[in-house]
């Protein structure tokens, strides 16, 4: 029966170790290693994951170092045969050049994007940041037209918002991201909003109108999406 791999630890300097690993791991068990601690880590320990990629680098250039000296060793001992058989045969003309030994093909890196998944939050990631949002929305229809009100709270929903869907899916630069994007189109509905209707005799300041749309916005995205 094989033998468990003995568990990670972070804090070794034995890169195997670090990952999980035993001496001369296969490349496949390494990559495979990197991808499980990398998720069982938060998203935003960047020391941790770090050390996990500073592992992951050190054994795939060790690896890389071993495949290059094999082909190395395997070309001079094929040179000395091809050597050893051109003497024989009374010259050199009879004998071929050695061929130059080939560099091992790096892998390719793979991006893959995802679509974010619609999916309604429950319990406590559902009626806290609505709770906040909606409380930053009374705020913003009270005294949002002094000047920067409503810039400072559009600030305060963006982070609500990223603390929310760092919370539910565990990525922080997705979050920041969607964050980013949602703010991008709130504000530009929020101003073909003030422009529409700013001389509808609302009681409220196109500032106002124009940051309406991305709080709202905001608060679907907190909910809504994983």
């Amino acid at each position: 029966m094989a033998q468990a791999p003995p568990p990670a630890n972070p804090d070794s300097n034995d890169p195997y170790e670090r990952l999980g690993l035993k001496p001369g791991a296969s490349f496949e068990a390494v990559q495979n290693a990197k991808v499980a601690r990398l998720a069982e880590l938060a998203a935003d320990d960047m020391k941790a994951r770090a050390q996990v990629e500073a592992a992951y680098d050190a054994l795939l250039m060790q690896s890389l170092k071993e495949r290059q000296l094999g082909q190395l060793t395997g070309a001079a001992a094929t040179a000395s045969k091809q050597e050893a058989g051109g003497s024989s045969s009374g010259g050199l003309s009879g004998g071929g050049l050695p061929r130059l030994p080939s560099l091992p093909a790096i892998p390719k890196p793979q991006l893959s994007i995802a679509m974010p998944e619609l999916n309604l939050a429950e319990g406590e990631q559902l009626w806290q940041p609505l709770a906040a949002q909606g409380l930053l929305l009374v705020v913003l229809l009270l005294i949002g037209q002094q000047a920067g009100t409503p810039e400072l709270l559009l600030s305060v929903a963006a982070l609500i918002t990223i603390a929310n869907l760092q919370r539910r899916s565990r990525k922080f630069f997705r979050s920041v991201g969607l964050t980013l994007l949602v703010l991008i189109v709130g504000t530009v509905l929020g101003g073909l909003t003030s422009s529409g209707l700013a001389a509808s005799g609302l009681p409220i300041t196109p500032s106002q109108l124009a940051a309406l749309p991305t709080l709202i916005l905001l608060a679907a995205l907190s909910v809504l999406v994983d």
